[in-house]
């Protein structure tokens, strides 16, 4: 290890824990993460900007990580008991319990996504917020994951999906059946992330 690394990792450590897990775990799982820093609340507050009335509907965030996003959508009015954070990785998903003991914490894989809500939330959801980096997805757990959020969706739900790409939609929207629309772009967030929103091309047309 060449001391300029070692002097990184040094100053990384001296960061909040939450910022160092997230680091440790970007280390382990660079491609499940997508960046090694977590996201910012500028990021949160911009996604909020775009719940609107469905503030007080059913919310799942998939990809909780440290909390960054979960916390803007609690101060955002979302209720605790409306909100359901999936996260696949069990070291991370444990720093999400105690550090925010009023949210629910689901960790597992959000391909899975119906089957790990609460039954009655099944086809009901209002907002699914995903952090997951599509862009290093295959086509076909993109497909495998498209498919759970709507399975998970209420008909008219709303599927937000933030990205660090500044590029074009993270989700080959056309070839999964999806109309993408950028919603903005949030630059105060280190990488630069925009945030997208998606509908079936069936709806969309109507």
């Amino acid at each position: 290890m060449t001391q300029a690394l070692s002097e990184a990792i040094a100053r990384i450590k001296r960061l909040p824990s939450g910022r160092w897990l997230f680091f440790r775990r970007a280390l382990v799982h660079p491609l499940q993460l997508g960046t090694p820093i977590p996201s910012s609340p500028a990021l949160g507050r911009l996604i909020v900007s775009h719940l609107k009335d469905r503030k007080h509907g059913l919310t799942v965030e998939i990809g909780g990580g440290t909390g960054v996003i979960t916390r803007e959508l609690l101060a955002a009015g979302v209720p605790a008991d409306r909100l359901l954070v999936v996260e696949i990785d069990p070291e991370m998903a444990g720093y999400l319990r105690g550090a925010l003991p009023e949210a629910r914490v689901v960790t597992g894989d959000a391909r899975h996504l119906p089957e790990l809500l609460p039954p009655a939330w099944r086809g009901r959801v209002d907002t699914v917020v995903s952090g997951v980096p599509m862009t290093v997805l295959s086509a076909t757990n993109q497909r495998e994951l498209i498919d759970a959020v709507f399975r998970a969706l209420a008909p008219d739900g709303r599927y937000l999906q933030y990205t660090f790409s500044i590029g074009g939609s993270p989700v080959r929207a056309r070839r999964l059946g999806l109309v993408g629309k950028r919603l903005g772009t949030a630059f105060g967030n280190f990488p630069p992330a925009s945030v997208w929103t998606y509908r079936p091309m069936a709806a969309a047309a109507q």
